[in-house]
């Protein structure tokens, strides 16, 4: 066998399939969105109130930043799933045949992610060039010194973040939605051991720094530092990158990057952790074999492959003459109203699968929210209580797609008018579950206003997860975009991103509460969508 060539043919076969997708195209459309955000001037990276002037080197570092930071925690959503897709299109079954060792196809995989990581940056590589000649304040274009952030930066990253996506597809703790909220965390753990040896010791790194920087920005913030030092001595270290807000005042000269050999072998490196540890996943892959049990899907996953579905058809067909059967009406009894029922049945799917032990958080979080003081219950404990159940609520509109059952679902009468209200009132129920210990106190303490904010929140979240669900087919958008806003929003407190509603500075519940009438109405012109053409 000759292996170059079949790792080609693989790594080719998973980039083209990713390609020819409607959602690459979307992602090379965040990409060069968010390319034009730093072309206006709305992604700024500011040392105090400096900046660089618009040259080759400042242009060619933002764009590297930028990449290394902001895409390479999308691009992990972007490339995880490309061993669940074999699997569930059979194309697995079919490679664990072949005398492919585990290891080459872990590796393939990595690359396969990798190249599809490496086309983004090559998008905001041109985009930095079209910034470079269309609003640089020096339009003399040096290559090397534009495009070196972005091959010695952000493609390693990248390479990293693809053999990531790899090794947690190949964890069962970590290959389902679980795995997508741990991300999030551990690509702030990432970039926070990156930049806290600069940030304690006044921008300056040791050699052993350099080997820990996964975005790059502390390297390059260190030779910014020497930068503007020569034009104000006074300058503090303070270094942001940062997404709106006001421009900086001052500017100062960068001629770019430096490049030696440490620091050339520290980024070189991170190529070299990328495979390590797409190896360290063979480890755990057991190529698609469900004897080992850890590709084997629980009892509510093999719903995607309907075999009592199946079954039932085959045995219609064999009792039935295709020739002579006609179809029935529905008797008016089987379309009665049974509201109620429907949304039982929803919440039972939704709660399926969990264990005892995540009922028993559940219920302490409603009872900590009920029981702490008002203060620490709007504060932290609500915060724990609305993150608990964020695999619950990922569920709700993308499980048709999951599951294949939409031509079930969609065919049945009134589904609109009631299958779909039902999943929504399911997961207000389930937010409830978990926070509502908050609303009894608020309702005993008088504070009608926070109270409302309560209630909002309780609407808005389920709200978001239905209508990213039923818009996307999938629960991964809504695990990412809600764990971020968690985090940077609700858990920081930021102004108008607090959609818990129970702290007066930050909340905006008026705001929110405009925004889940506008999701419910997307969610329910998609469904509608869906059902004309069922």
């Amino acid at each position: 066998m000759n292996s170059g060539r079949v790792l080609w043919h693989l790594v080719k076969a998973d980039f083209l399939t990713r390609v020819r997708r409607t959602s690459f195209l979307v992602t090379l459309g965040g990409a060069l969105f968010l390319g034009y955000q730093v072309f206006a001037g709305h992604v700024v990276m500011r040392l105090d109130d400096y900046r660089g002037i618009y040259n080759s080197a400042w242009v060619g570092a933002l764009m590297g930043v930028v990449t290394s930071t902001f895409l390479t925690l999308a691009g992990f959503y972007i490339v995880k799933g490309s061993i669940l897709r074999d699997e569930t299109t059979r194309v697995g079954q079919i490679l664990a045949g072949t005398p492919m060792s585990k290891s080459f196809y872990t590796v393939a995989k990595f690359l396969g992610n990798f190249a599809v990581l490496a086309a983004m940056v090559a998008v905001m590589a041109a985009a930095a060039l079209c910034m470079q000649m269309l609003r640089a304040e020096d339009r003399t274009v040096h290559l090397w010194t534009l495009l070196s952030p972005l091959l010695l930066y952000a493609l390693p990253a990248m390479a990293f973040v693809a053999a990531l996506a790899v090794l947690f597809e190949t964890l069962p703790l970590l290959r389902g939605g679980l795995g997508n909220v741990i991300w999030f965390f551990a690509w702030t753990g990432l970039i926070v051991a990156g930049v806290a040896p600069a940030a304690t010791h006044g921008g300056q790194l040791s050699r052993a720094d350099y080997f820990r920087d996964f975005t790059g920005m502390p390297t390059m913030m260190e030779q910014m530092r020497s930068a503007v030092l020569q034009v104000d001595p006074n300058f503090q270290n303070g270094f942001s990158l940062s997404i709106g807000g006001a421009p900086p005042v001052h500017r100062f000269l960068w001629t770019g990057v430096q490049w030696d050999a440490t620091k050339v072998a520290a980024r070189l490196l991170w190529f070299g952790y990328a495979l390590a540890a797409a190896l360290l996943a063979s480890v755990f892959f057991h190529r698609f074999d469900p004897a080992r049990g850890r590709f084997a899907r629980r009892p509510e996953e093999t719903a995607e492959r309907a075999p009592v579905l199946e079954l039932a058809a085959a045995r219609q067909l064999v009792q039935s003459d295709p020739w002579t059967s006609r179809l029935t009406p529905l008797p008016p009894a089987s379309v009665q109203n049974r509201f109620f029922s429907v949304v039982v049945a929803e919440l039972r799917l939704m709660l399926q699968g969990h264990r005892w032990w995540w009922y028993a958080v559940a219920g302490g979080l409603f009872i900590a929210c009920l029981a702490a003081p008002l203060s620490a219950s709007s504060g932290g404990i609500i915060l724990a209580a609305w993150i608990w159940p964020i695999l619950v609520w990922s569920q709700m509109g993308s499980r048709e797609a999951r599951y294949a059952t939409g031509s079930l679902i969609f065919s049945a009468p009134h589904a609109l008018q009631r299958q779909l209200p039902a999943v929504w009132v399911a997961g207000v129920l389930v937010t409830l579950a978990t926070g509502g210990g908050l609303a009894i106190r608020l309702l005993i303490a008088g504070d009608v206003r926070d109270l409302a904010g309560f209630a909002v929140a309780v609407c808005f979240i389920p709200s978001l997860a239905l209508a990213l669900g039923v818009l996307t087919g999938s629960s991964k958008f809504f695990e990412a975009l809600y764990t971020a806003w968690w985090y940077t929003g609700a858990a920081h407190h930021l102004r108008g991103g607090d959609f818990t509603g129970t702290v007066a500075a930050s909340s905006r519940p008026v705001m929110y509460l405009v925004l889940t009438v506008v999701l419910l109405a997307a969610c329910w012109g998609r469904r509608r969508t869906q059902l004309a053409y069922a």
